[in-house]
């Protein structure tokens, strides 16, 4: 089984940060390509930010200048840095991993549950 745990969610006000943390364990062959999605209530789930094997990252447009992704691959974690939050970035925040369990499995999806971010106007 491949685990997802995000951490670091919570009530800001507007203009604070906050860093969120998503740390993979169990069997994990290689991870491919990591991702944090978010979804406000009532609306669609959002593909915030990618980061590949390599390092290349991609942002929403709605987040750009503001939030950084990045990755440990020696702790199997992923990290966002949100700056400069506004309280249209009030969500559930799910982290995505596209990864192997062995060398000869296909490359699966995994989820971890989320956490809340809120943000205070």
């Amino acid at each position: 089984q491949v685990q997802l745990v995000e951490s670091g969610g919570g009530l800001v006000q507007a203009g604070g940060s906050l860093r969120l943390s998503c740390a993979a364990s169990g069997s994990i062959f290689s991870i491919d390509a990591m991702a944090w999605y978010r979804q406000a209530p009532g609306k669609q789930r959002e593909l915030v930010a990618t980061i590949s094997s390599v390092d290349i990252a991609n942002y929403a447009d709605s987040v750009k200048g503001r939030f950084t992704i990045s990755r440990d691959n020696a702790k199997n974690t992923m990290y966002l840095q949100m700056n400069s939050l506004k309280p249209e970035d009030t969500g559930t925040y799910r982290c995505n991993l596209q990864g192997r369990r062995y060398s000869w499995a296909p490359i699966n999806n995994y989820w971890g549950q989320g956490t809340q971010v809120t943000v205070s106007s």
